[in-house]
């Protein structure tokens, strides 16, 4: 029975939810390129990082091999 009551509710609230979400496509695609835009600055930002370890690492196994 509370399981039937869960899924009662969930389905009402599914449905207030999509009927609220309206006319918000042309919202959402502008956040989605906006998303998509700070994810790619993110994405260069740990690919420069990881440039960087990398190349902190190689300094230190050149000067582990110094010695």
């Amino acid at each position: 029975m509370k399981n039937a009551f869960k899924l009662g509710f969930l389905g009402l609230a599914l449905t207030v939810a999509f009927a609220s979400c309206g006319e918000t496509g042309k919202k959402s695609d502008a956040a989605t390129d906006s998303a998509n835009t700070a994810l790619d600055s993110a994405n260069t930002a740990l690919d420069s990082a990881n440039t960087a370890l990398d190349s902190a690492k190689t300094a230190v196994d050149s000067a582990k091999t110094a010695h």
